[in-house]
Parts: C-alpha cells; sequence; structure tokens
C-alpha cells in the first residue's frame, strides 16, 4: 500500500499541474457542497466540472482529484479552468466500454410504455463512476475530508423518429432535423435511388404512386459500441398519431407486401424502402399527405441480434391500416413529409365520359324501336284497308 501511494504521489508532481491557494480563491473557499459537480452527458462523451475552491478548501488541489481510482492515463486526468468563475476542474472521457475511464456501464431492460408499449423489452445504458481525492497525508491520522464526487448519465436506447411527413404525387419530400439525447445522432433521409446517393426532392405536386421511396436512418458521431435498429416504420394521416389513421410499413418480422428490408441492426445505419401510396379517407384530395414515423432502437453490437428475432417481444396486429389512440410523450421529432397525388378528378371524368355514352346508346336505341313501331303498324292498317276493298269488290261481283 505504501508503494502504491509513493507511486501515485510521484506521477501526481510530475506532472507538475499548477495548484491553486485560498487566496487565490477568495471568496469562493468554502466548505464542500453536494452541488460541486455538473455533469454533461453527450453523446459520444461525458464531462464533468468540479468546482476546486472547495476542495483547495478542504486540503487538495486539481491533481489529487481522482477519477474512477485512474492514475497515470492522461486522457482521464483532471485540467484545471482558471478561466470561469469559479474555477473548476474538468474531467472528459468517451462513452466506450473498455475506454471510458473506468465508468460502469450497467444495461437495463424493462417493458416498454406509452409510445413503445406495443414492445416488452426496451433497455437503457447507465454510465457512471466517481472522481475521489487522494490524501497525500504520510502516518497514522488525518486531518482532510475524504471527497468523493459520483456521476451518472441514464440514456434510453429506444427512440421514436417521428413526423416524417411524405407528400406522394409525382416525387417529394421534405426534412427537419431535431435534437435530444443520443436522438440528435439519428437523423433519417429519404433517397430516389437503391444506391442512396441522390436524396429525393419533394416536388410540389407530390411523388407518383407506386414510386419506390428508399429509406435511410443514420447515427452519426455515436460512439462506436451502438448499431441502428428500426423496431417499427409506420405513416400516419397526423404529424401526431394521436387518434389517427395508420398503416405500418413493417413491425418486427410482419412486412407490408410492397416494403424491403435492405439493413437493419448491422450497423450504424438502416436502409428500406417501399412503394408510395395514398391513403383511402384522402380520396377527395388532390395530393394524399402522410407522415411517416420510425421506433429506433439503439442495440449494442453483441445484443442486436437478440431483438432482430421474431419472438424476442411482443406485438399487438401486423401490417395493416388500423386507428391508433395512444398518446406520444415528449416525442423527439424528425420530420419528411409526403404528398401522394390523388387523380380522382381524371377518373371521375372517364367514368362520366362513359356514363354520357350510354346513356346516348340508350336513347338512340329508343328512337329507333320507335320509328319500327310505327312503321309496322302504318303496314298494317294498309294491310287491313286492302284486304277491306278487295272483299266489297268480290261482293258487288256476285
Amino acid at each position: 500500500m505504501a508503494l502504491i501511494s509513493f507511486l501515485i504521489l510521484t506521477s501526481l508532481w510530475i506532472a507538475g499541474r499548477e495548484a491553486l491557494s485560498l487566496s487565490d480563491c477568495g471568496a469562493h473557499a468554502r466548505r464542500p457542497e453536494y452541488t460541486d459537480i455538473a455533469v454533461v452527458c453527450g453523446t459520444s462523451a461525458i464531462h464533468l466540472a468540479i468546482q476546486i475552491c472547495p476542495a483547495v478548501y478542504t486540503g487538495y488541489n486539481a491533481s489529487l482529484l481522482i477519477l474512477n481510482r485512474i492514475v497515470g492515463n492522461s486522457e482521464c486526468q483532471g485540467s484545471l479552468d482558471e478561466t470561469v468563475t469559479p474555477p473548476v476542474v474538468r474531467f472528459s472521457f468517451p462513452i466506450r466500454e473498455g475506454n471510458a475511464c473506468g465508468s460502469n456501464f450497467l444495461t437495463t431492460s424493462a417493458p416498454g410504455t406509452g409510445t413503445f408499449s406495443d414492445f416488452s423489452n426496451v433497455q437503457r445504458v447507465n454510465v457512471s463512476g466517481a472522481v475521489r481525492s487522494f490524501d497525500p497525508t504520510i502516518g497514522t491520522i488525518t486531518y482532510n475530508a475524504e471527497l468523493k464526487y459520483y456521476y451518472s448519465c441514464a440514456y434510453p436506447l429506444e427512440y421514436l423518429l417521428n413526423n416524417t411527413q411524405v407528400d406522394v404525387s409525382s416525387a417529394s419530400i421534405a426534412l427537419k432535423d431535431n435534437n435530444g439525447s443520443f436522438i440528435s445522432t439519428l437523423s433519417m433521409t429519404l433517397f430516389q435511388d437503391e444506391n442512396y446517393t441522390s436524396p429525393l426532392i419533394m416536388p410540389q405536386e407530390g411523388i407518383e404512386l407506386q414510386k419506390k421511396i428508399y429509406v435511410e436512418v443514420v447515427a452519426a458521431n455515436l460512439t462506436s459500441q451502438y448499431f441502428v435498429l428500426l423496431d417499427r416504420c409506420y405513416a400516419s394521416v397526423s404529424p401526431h398519431p394521436t387518434n389517427s389513421t395508420f398503416f405500418n410499413l413493417f413491425v418486427s418480422c410482419s412486412i407490408a407486401q410492397l416494403t424491403t428490408i435492405l439493413e437493419n441492426g448491422e450497423s450504424q445505419k438502416a436502409r428500406f424502402y417501399f412503394s408510395a401510396f395514398r391513403f383511402i379517407e384522402q380520396q377527395n384530395q388532390t395530393i394524399s399527405t402522410y407522415y411517416l414515423h420510425c421506433i429506433t432502437r439503439l442495440c449494442q453490437q453483441s445484443t442486436c441480434g437478440t431483438f432482430k428475432q421474431c419472438n424476442s417481444r411482443r406485438r399487438r396486429g401486423n401490417a395493416e391500416t388500423a386507428v391508433i389512440r395512444q398518446s406520444i410523450d415528449e416525442p423527439s421529432l424528425l420530420t419528411v413529409r409526403i404528398k401522394a397525388r390523388s387523380d380522382d378528378s381524371a377518373i371521375q371524368s372517364k367514368e362520366e365520359a362513359q356514363s354520357g355514352d350510354g346513356q346516348s346508346d340508350a336513347e338512340g336505341a329508343s328512337v329507333g324501336l320507335g320509328i319500327a313501331v310505327g312503321v309496322l303498324f302504318v303496314i298494317g292498317v294498309t294491310a287491313i284497308l286492302a284486304a277491306a276493298s278487295f272483299y266489297q269488290k268480290l261482293k258487288h261481283l256476285s
């Protein structure tokens, strides 16, 4: 133990970190409090800021605050920042198992609720640890209090990419970005080609029906240990699918007929495509407008295969049109609108033309029948008169 303490002290003093004195702290020199640590849970790294003056007041300096008992790793050591008031010691480390400066990773699972109520296994990862003081006192007793600064960041691994509005009629798409925890790293883009190189541009007249729409969900600037897995993607006539007609493109292993999944749960991107359609309830509208939503799971590389199994979670219903009656709590939205042209005016004109032709034919047939009956009547009357005249002549001769 003494040897370890000596090595720690030696490495700390060799680092030559600048130390503050009580006089440098001024009014900020006080006893430590629970609020002395600030934690920022980033998408690829966690950032800590600890007020140094209370530590100086207790008998420590920046070099004596150790992250998760790791010594000798410059990436895990704190740096003194005197540009802010009060001054702080900053720690920054990546969110990667095995390289997170000794942080603990705990992944938990629980049945889904609210938006995720169709899923029996929704995961959350908790990254935690502590910054502790190292007491350089050598001897039997010390008068320095031990300092402990705990941090914890909880990240849900299931997200709803929502309000992707799709305008179908000839071609179309509009895209909006959103932020929030890990979801800020996720984006959904629509493409017009199978190579996913040409983004789909939304024309005013909308996308042509049955045109293939290629969808890609990508996680950017995200720690590499997580892959993207789409649990469910569906379209609804409302931006917020509360009490709204919807159509499932796919839910787990239940896939609609004209939907094809190309890649899912194999990397930090997922791809699928479907044929543009329209909702029947919007048939009186020139353009059928609906919104594309994807419930997106971030899963560890080693566990993605488990979630891709059909029996790994329950689900209600299949790929059919229905009405959803559950609310969305605090949705983080990524918007893409799709418009589909409804060619009802042309269909109605054709039907009217066909109806008009049929009516003309019927009227012509009626007129022809009337003429034929008239001719037959005249012929019959003439025959009767001729017969009567011939009979009178025969009677007169006799």
